[in-house]
């Protein structure tokens, strides 16, 4: 199967699907004589893996960690529900970020006019933020929660 077969068969785009051979994640294709790019089953199926992780928004580094245990028939199931907790607990994080950022542009919009005046709570927090320190910028919109 070529690239854009493979690509077709597991929603990975054959950009994507470079990538991960540059990186690593995955084992480079196979090469045909004019040095194309050939997939067996097996390959589809890490693909497909990957695309799983992915679409669940693992890391590279966690999709390679998964990889491992996923090859692994003697591994720990508790190795892998540790990734995912730590997984959670991140996206947790992101989540209560973004749910900040929301409340406090609610709260900026709902304080705006939005008529012909240049008067802005939205600009004016932006400006102000800018000259805060990133602490406190972090505090003010949650940003802590986005590494």
């Amino acid at each position: 199967m070529n690239i854009g077969q493979a690509s077709k068969a597991t929603g990975v785009s054959t950009k994507m699907i470079r990538y991960y051979e540059q990186i690593k994640l995955i084992s480079p294709a196979h090469r045909t004589e004019a040095s194309y790019r050939t997939y067996s089953d097996n390959d589809i199926h890490t693909l497909r893996f990957v695309r799983g992780a992915r679409d669940l928004g693992f890391s590279v580094e966690q999709m390679k960690t998964l990889l491992t245990l996923w090859r692994d028939r003697s591994r720990a199931s508790a190795d892998v529900k540790a990734i995912a907790l730590e997984h959670i607990a991140e996206l947790e994080r992101k989540a209560a970020a973004i749910q900040a950022m929301t409340k406090t542009l609610k709260h900026l919009a709902n304080h705006c006019q939005g008529n012909d005046r240049p008067d802005c709570p939205i600009i004016e927090e932006i400006a102000n933020a800018s000259e805060k320190e990133p602490s406190e910028l972090n505090a003010r919109f949650g940003v802590n929660a986005m590494k």
